[in-house]
């Protein structure tokens, strides 16, 4: 009986407080600052930044001590055990490699600090100096938190790079930050290998699993590494163990390199006390952060989301559970046929997303209930439309017994999808469609907290809370910074503007970074310190708030480009609205000052598209000659105006030739980053020839 209850009244708690969301509640108020003139935002609830939410701890090391010491027992690092390890190859001859995975692993709170000790006595033993820098460039794995955390123990500043980087990338952020030992698993040790003879300064190499690549004897004689593996550093800790030398609030914890979506990356340069800050802010936003929650941890840890979040899940006694986007659920690609993925194994309560793996969540089930057809279907579209409905109406059938048969009936095979326990989801990174919001937090059951912040930031910026049902919005101001709406008259946004300030960006507080990493210049640019020492960076990016207090995203400077007759157009903001096509797997518009109309270049739905086809009894060889048909072009072009038009676009936003492409866009590619961001200018040179096609026909 108890537990009915609860099941019956939370849902209703939180049905009252969406019901006072949409009464006008006030999440962010005007604030006194000082520099550039603005409209400046802070949260209700703080009248000054917060910048530790644990008394006396200021920075990461001791936080990460204090959690082991009041959770030694608890479980905090789990791995799934490999069991196998299957090549298959399709019809079309490519090769494709297929994991079966077993249960987690556990590693305790008091089990991790000691991993973590013995790490930091054994970097010291290989001869590393606490004045130089470890790189860690690897996929995310418990073995790269737990260097992470033995560097803190030594204040050795941590420079994390993108597993997915290039060589040329690659190269100048080892060489820029002069690092001198790395750490990696097999498959980043190769690139390592591949660029030795350009590195100036590495020593050391740190191998996550121990294995050498087969370009491992092609090493010039000149580079003198000494090779060693994780498992043998913390073997040497443990017969030698070191005294830690814990860093201070503003010692560099980590000079984070961006993904280099528009040239070569820059190192951000982050201190103790920026990141602690974003963190404590995001404590009072979550609802109910405890030991009874499990995290699901697959993004790039070389991500300041995903950094930021895992540190935060440690510091209130949560268990993580690692894993992969591509063995994330049941039907991932390197999931062997008829195993679990890994939510199924975790059945996490908590998970950080980027606005792309929610769009592929919501392909996937809008996919399958279509395959599967006839009675599921009907139910399916019956269900969601009547929780649509309530969400912008009557809040009672949507929370009563009504959801509870929804449930049962529909949604909670899509929620099995992520394991059937998620309770919140974070989205950050990029802008989420609303469509997309919408969708999975119908199917899902689960609120979004969607966020906004930079590298620059540390992820902080701001954060939608968890009573607020609108969806487009990035929230209010978190606890940790403000907002400030600043004139951009070239563009024509003012914060004089009616009904709404509009205005470029500026997030100030104890969050934003110290800047870049020798690059006086752009830090210059970029971050302005102003006469109250509070220090504001300056994002590019185009926002304007509404009468709560609530963030909007509407433009980007870089992304805006005037066409021929006059007309802007926000590429970003039209990707955004046309990627809800189903026919999309990605997509990148480019607009040209010269010519009065977009063209954009369409990573086609393979499943979808081939679906089409069938149907229409279209017949084709292989699905890079099904994109080049005319019929096929002329359909998802009719998807792509239906999108425009739902989100309403002017005409001159809508591209008017399109390119489709049949092969992904993926980080390996160099197409897009870690974080699945579009690279536009690589993308423009890579298909340079098929743009000036698209413009040329008539």
């Amino acid at each position: 009986m108890g537990a009915y209850m609860v099941g019956v009244l939370v849902p209703l708690v939180f049905t009252l407080l969406l019901r006072s969301s949409k009464n006008g509640k006030k999440r962010g108020v005007p604030v006194d600052v000082g520099g550039e003139p603005g409209y400046a935002i802070r949260n209700c609830r703080f009248p000054v930044p917060v910048e530790s939410a644990w008394e006396g701890i200021t920075t990461l090391a001791e936080l990460f001590e204090e959690a082991c010491k009041q959770h030694f027992d608890r479980r905090l690092l789990g791995t799934r055990k490999l069991i196998s390890r299957e090549i298959e190859k399709s019809e079309g001859g490519r090769s494709f490699e297929k994991l079966h995975l077993g249960d987690y692993e556990w590693l305790t709170y008091g089990q991790a600090f000691e991993a973590v000790c013995s790490f930091a006595s054994g970097l010291v033993k290989l001869g590393h100096g606490r004045e130089e820098r470890v790189a860690i460039f690897a996929d995310t794995c418990q073995e790269w938190f737990i260097a992470l955390q033995g560097c803190f123990r030594r204040n050795v500043t941590v420079v994390t790079i993108y597993a997915s980087l290039g060589e040329e990338a690659l190269c100048h952020s080892l060489n820029e930050t002069e690092v001198t030992t790395v750490i990696c698993g097999q498959k980043e040790l190769k690139k390592v290998i591949d660029i030795s003879g350009q590195l100036d300064t590495v020593k050391r190499i740190i191998s996550i699993d121990g294995e050498l690549p087969p370009n491992a004897e092609s090493v010039p004689a000149s580079v003198s590494w000494t090779l060693t593996s994780f498992s043998d550093v913390l073997r040497l800790g443990q017969q030698n163990s070191v005294d830690p030398e814990l860093p201070l609030p503003a010692d560099v914890a980590v000079i984070m390199y961006t993904s280099g979506s528009t040239g070569l990356p820059k190192g951000v340069m982050m201190t103790h006390k920026n990141i602690l800050a974003t963190g404590s802010a995001v404590l009072t936003i979550v609802p109910n952060l405890g030991t009874k929650d499990v995290y699901m941890a697959y993004l790039p840890l070389a991500h300041i989301l995903e950094l930021a979040a895992e540190n935060i899940m440690a510091a209130v006694g949560i268990s993580i559970g690692y894993g992969s986007p591509l063995t994330l659920t049941d039907t991932s690609n390197k999931i062997k046929k008829g195993t679990k993925g890994d939510a199924s194994m975790l059945r996490p309560t908590l998970m950080a997303c980027v606005p792309a793996i929610l769009d592929r969540v919501r392909d996937g089930v809008r996919k399958k209930v279509d395959a599967t057809g006839g009675l599921s279907k009907t139910l399916f579209n019956m269900a969601y439309a009547r929780r649509l409905s309530a969400v912008n109406g009557s809040w009672f059938g949507a929370w009563g017994l009504e959801r509870i048969l929804w449930d049962f009936l529909v949604f909670r095979k899509v929620r099995a999808i992520l394991g059937g326990r998620v309770r919140f989801v974070l989205s950050g990174g990029a802008p989420l469609s609303a469509d997309t919001q919408r969708f999975i937090n119908i199917c899902l059951g689960a609120p979004i907290g969607q966020g906004y912040g930079l590298t620059e930031t540390c992820a902080g910026g701001t954060f939608s809370e968890v009573d607020d049902a609108s969806v487009g919005r990035v929230g209010a101001p978190l606890p940790c910074s403000y907002i400030k709406l600043i004139d951009w008259p070239e563009g024509g946004y003012l914060t004089s503007d009616s009904p709404m300030a509009r205005g470029e960006i500026v997030v100030g507080g104890p969050n934003v970074t110290v800047g870049y990493f020798k690059n006086e210049e752009k830090t210059k640019e970029v971050y302005k310190v102003d006469e109250r020492g509070m220090r504001w960076f300056y994002t590019g990016d185009i926002g304007h708030f509404h009468a709560d207090g609530c963030l909007e995203i509407i433009d980007r400077k870089k992304d805006i480009v005037k066409l021929q007759h006059g007309e802007y157009v926000s590429l970003g903001k039209v990707e955004a609205a046309l990627i809800v096509s189903p026919y999309v797997d990605n997509i990148m518009l480019h607009a040209d000052p010269f010519h009065s109309f977009c063209v954009a270049l369409v990573v086609a739905s393979q499943t979808t598209v081939e679906d089409w086809a069938s149907k229409q009894g279209i017949q084709w060889v292989d699905f890079a000659d099904l994109c080049r048909k005319e019929e096929t072009v002329k359909e998802v072009s009719g998807s792509l105006l239906k999108a425009a038009k739902a989100a309403r676009l002017e005409k001159f936003e809508i591209p008017a030739r399109i390119k489709l492409l049949s092969e992904p866009w993926t980080p390996e590619s160099g197409l897009v980053t870690a974080a699945l961001k579009i690279k536009r200018e690589t993308i423009r040179k890579v298909f340079s020839d098929d743009l000036a096609k698209l413009y040329s026909d008539s």
